[in-house]
């Protein structure tokens, strides 16, 4: 699931990824890459964006291992008043 800016670089608010295995960080990276602009490999890099899987935050998103049927989302950092 993508929220917020990352919603608009990835042209929709979610997308399936269907690899067989787990996926590790960096062939997450490899994937939206394949699929989107740089623009949004980067913005998910960036230190703000945060990463939850399952609904639960994780601190290291560099040591992302996902399994089958795992929900991803990308968490910019908000703004408001």
């Amino acid at each position: 699931m993508f929220l917020g800016r990352l919603e608009d670089l990835a042209g929709g608010p979610s997308q399936d990824i269907a690899k067989a295995g787990p996926l590790a960080w960096n062939d997450l990276l490899a994937t939206l890459g394949e699929r989107h602009s740089q623009a949004l490999v980067d913005a998910v890099q960036a230190d703000k964006v945060r990463i939850a899987v399952n609904g639960v935050l994780i601190a290291d998103k560099t040591a992302l291992v996902l399994a089958d049927g795992d929900e991803i989302a990308f968490l910019p950092p908000v703004s408001g008043g």
